[in-house]
């Protein structure tokens, strides 16, 4: 399986302004968000990048992307029909290829001397099949984020065969259907923001949005499980860590990781001190 292009959906209402925000990234240099999940997918091979977006916000991508511009398509969702309906409107633009997709709003950060997409791709590769990024995330956070449940492929530790794919289930949901032999108590394997898919999924997306119409409310998560059930799918745990850059405190939160893990670690550290050591206590 060779990955040459990557699809990132930006089309949501929430979406339109998140990806544009600018953050110093790891080797000192500021950039858009959305430059950082492009050269994200650049790690991994890819070659051709299809940028999902509502067509009003196109020039204030395209400046957003200047440096890899060449690279990238964009591609149009008139209207906010769903996530799983953004994918769809790339369907010409990965035709029957395998590709990488990103959400626009995670940013990501290795454990490792690969980075996040690399890992992912190397094993989509390796195993010729769709595989979904996720990370074990504390039960308190299961509203962000699609969860599977699966088994842990013999004798691979990060590895699991899905089964069934709940988009931000409730805890009682997640503790009836998707509990995880080997994960800690009150933790669950969430969606990482990062996926191999195969043209399958557009089969299934496209019958999903003839059948929604003008209502919409296409979801990518009931597709996933779907896809589930027709060929072999995993989840890999990767040794890396997503950062949601649309939750609380989730700007502040990705560009303190992306300090410490980069060139200016050591003054991102001395400036952290100071400011703590400027807080007085708080008095009860």
């Amino acid at each position: 399986m060779k990955i040459t292009k990557a699809v990132i959906t930006a089309a949501g209402r929430d979406q339109h302004g998140l990806p544009l925000q600018r953050l110093v990234d790891r080797d000192g240099v500021t950039k858009s968000a959305i430059h950082i999940i492009i050269e994200e997918a650049r790690s991994a091979g890819v070659e051709q990048i299809g940028l999902v977006i509502h067509p009003h916000t196109e020039e204030a991508y395209r400046a957003a992307v200047q440096p890899v511009l060449g690279q990238v398509r964009f591609i149009p969702q008139d209207q906010p029909l769903g996530y799983g309906h953004a994918l769809w409107c790339a369907r010409n633009f990965v035709g029957a290829e395998p590709f990488l997709h990103f959400v626009s709003d995670h940013l990501y950060i290795s454990e490792t001397g690969q980075r996040c997409a690399q890992q992912l791709a190397e094993v989509a590769a390796a195993e010729n099949c769709a595989v979904s990024a996720v990370q074990a995330t504390r039960e308190n956070m299961l509203p962000y984020y699609g969860t599977v449940a699966g088994r842990r492929v013999a004798n691979r530790k990060n590895l699991y065969e899905i089964e069934d794919v709940v988009e931000k289930p409730t805890p009682t949901e997640a503790e009836q259907r998707l509990i995880v032999p080997g994960l800690r108590a009150g933790h669950y394997l969430c969606f990482f923001g990062m996926h191999v898919l195969t043209p399958v999924i557009m089969e299934i997306l496209d019958a999903a949005v003839a059948a929604a119409g003008d209502r919409g409310g296409v979801q990518l998560s009931p597709a996933l499980a779907k896809l589930a059930a027709r060929e072999r799918y995993l989840a890999l745990e990767l040794a890396g860590a997503r950062y949601n850059i649309g939750v609380k405190y989730g700007l502040l939160t990705a560009q303190l990781a992306l300090g410490l893990s980069g060139a200016d670690r050591d003054e991102v550290l001395t400036q952290l001190v100071e400011l703590l050591a400027r807080q007085r206590p708080t008095r009860k």
